[in-house]
């Protein structure tokens, strides 16, 4: 039997002014999906994305919800202002007290806030001020935060851009966590080897889709080509594809971060 569908955006087009972003995109979300989409800058991922999340309108085609549909949302690391004086705790009930007349979470709410915190590794962190955090534990914090909205469908825009090898390894075991227990998936990445490789799907985009299916199937030269536009190698590693850029040099590094990102 055919998954649940969750978003469908079916044939869209979505412009800024004259320019369009996106052309004639079809991409269906399923329940219990987890779904990579990758393309270089400019080339409408992060449109696709606020399509699914409903900030952006096509003005072609058009995008359909399940019916309630519950998304949790995790910006980019490098979108948040980490110095705003806000604590760990505080950032994760926004999620609940927004646009409430007293904005504070409940006893119970409270309870259920620091269950999702211990469950990410935050425990006994709620009182700590982001910037206090490292690099993973301030990723983890937005994954709480969007998961304390209790979403069916977990939306990410880079999670792992701008970390280090570490913590992109900490974020990919977080999410592979998250599918495993049942939460659907959708995420933007430039992450190739150490994220997108290891997603059961990817879409390639380059302002239409180029491709879309497993990464064995999709990351190959012929695709990447025309997603990226310049020649692109791909060598298959234990029966995984790894990209190569700039004639393949640093092989051995891209390697061994694909095998410590495996474990």
């Amino acid at each position: 039997m055919t998954a649940e569908i969750l978003v469908e955006c079916a044939h869209i087009t979505c412009a800024y002014d004259s320019t369009v972003a996106v052309h004639d995109a079809h991409v269906t979300i399923h329940r219990g999906d987890f779904v990579g989409i990758v393309g270089p800058s400019g080339s409408g991922k992060t449109t696709l994305l606020k399509a699914v999340l409903g900030a952006v309108k096509p003005v072609e085609g058009h995008v359909t919800k399940k019916p309630g549909l519950r998304m949790g949302y995790v910006p980019q690391v490098e979108s948040v202002d980490w110095n705003f004086p806000v604590t760990v705790l505080e950032v994760v009930a926004m999620t609940r007290t927004t646009g409430r007349f007293f904005p504070r979470i409940s006893p119970a709410e409270r309870a259920e806030a620091l269950e999702v915190l211990e469950r990410l590794g935050l425990g006994g962190l709620e009182g700590r001020h982001i910037r206090e955090l490292s690099g993973g534990q301030q990723q983890r914090v937005f994954v709480a935060r969007a998961l304390f909205h209790r979403p069916e469908l977990l939306v990410l825009d880079e999670p792992t851009s701008g970390v280090d090898v570490r913590t992109r390894h900490e974020v990919l075991h977080l999410l592979a966590d998250l599918h495993d227990d049942g939460v659907s998936i959708v995420l933007t990445t430039h992450d190739l080897n150490g994220l997108a490789a290891h997603l059961p799907r990817l879409v390639c985009i380059n302002t239409s889709v180029i491709a879309d299916g497993a990464p064995i199937d999709v990351l190959n030269s012929d695709v990447l080509e025309k997603t990226y536009g310049a020649p692109m190698e791909v060598l298959i590693h234990g029966g995984m594809p790894i990209v190569l850029d700039n004639g393949g040099d640093n092989l051995a590094r891209r390697l061994g971060e694909i095998g410590e990102a495996g474990k």
